[in-house]
């Protein structure tokens, strides 16, 4: 019965110690939301994993310089209702991405929308 009982509480223990990262991982504070930047691009990379998809895409900045911009979305599960897919974008795609952007002014940012060149419009609504 004592043992029974260590090993419950040990149990709950280590779910709570467990609990607290999962949690923040899911944090909105980097991003500098309801700010949106939007820009055309072209696609470099199309990662479609668990727990995020990154688009990594290259924008021509202001001076002509490339600037190469990641985008974070949802899972796949999550995304995949709004049209998204793993073949939705290939290097050298041309888009035009809205995104919230990172507070510290690097080039990343979180989903809004995207424009594919056929015009379809891909929103996150979650």
């Amino acid at each position: 019965m004592r043992n029974r009982l260590v090993a419950t509480v040990a149990m709950a223990a280590g779910l709570l110690i467990v609990s607290g990262p999962l949690s923040a991982h899911h944090g909105n504070a980097v991003f500098d939301v309801g700010k949106t930047v939007t820009m055309k691009g072209t696609v470099t990379e199309w990662f479609w994993a668990n727990p995020h998809c990154f688009l990594s895409f290259d924008v021509k900045g202001r001076d002509g310089r490339l600037v190469h911009w990641v985008m974070e979305t949802q899972a796949p599960p999550n995304i995949v209702p709004y049209g998204f897919s793993k073949q939705t974008f290939k290097p050298g795609d041309e888009v035009t991405v809205t995104l919230e952007p990172v507070k510290n002014g690097q080039p990343l940012g979180r989903l809004v929308q995207v424009v594919l060149s056929n015009g379809k419009t891909l929103k996150w609504e979650g």
